[in-house]
C-alpha cells in the first residue's frame, strides 16, 4: 500500500521511464523482503561523505553490497544510490565486492520489468 502510493506519485510527477529509476514498482521493492534498507540520507550529498566511502569499501566484509553502484545504472536499472544496502551474507557479499560485478552480473540476471 505505502510503496504504490509512493511509486504513484512519483509516476504523476515524472513519469512511469524516469520513475522506474528511482523508485520500485509496488511489489518490487527490495526493502520488502527485509534484506534491504537504506543508510544515513536518502540523497545524491551521501554520495562522497566519508560514511559512504567507508561503506563502499567496508560493507562486504559484514555481509552487505551497496546495491545500486555507480557506473552500473544501466545493468540494475536504478539510478547510483550509495545508501542502499542489501545483506547476501558474509561469503557471497565478499565474491561480489570482489569480483567488481553488480548483483545483476553477478547473478547473470536481468532487472528490466516485464510490462
Amino acid at each position: 500500500e505505502y510503496q504504490q502510493g509512493l511509486y504513484q506519485r512519483y509516476v504523476e510527477r515524472d513519469g512511469a521511464e524516469m520513475a522506474d529509476t528511482y523508485s520500485a514498482r509496488p511489489g518490487h521493492s527490495e526493502h520488502q523482503t527485509g534484506l534491504a534498507f537504506d543508510l544515513n540520507e536518502i540523497s545524491d550529498a551521501f554520495a562522497g561523505t566519508p560514511e559512504a566511502e567507508w561503506l563502499e569499501d567496508h560493507a562486504h566484509e559484514y555481509g552487505f553490497i551497496i546495491r545500486y553502484p555507480a557506473d552500473k545504472e544501466d545493468i540494475t536499472g536504478y539510478n547510483y544510490e550509495p545508501w542502499h544496502v542489501r545483506y547476501l551474507g558474509k561469503e557471497t557479499a565478499e565474491k561480489v565486492y570482489e569480483s567488481g560485478l553488480c548483483l545483476e552480473e553477478y547473478l547473470g540476471i536481468d532487472s528490466v520489468y516485464a510490462d
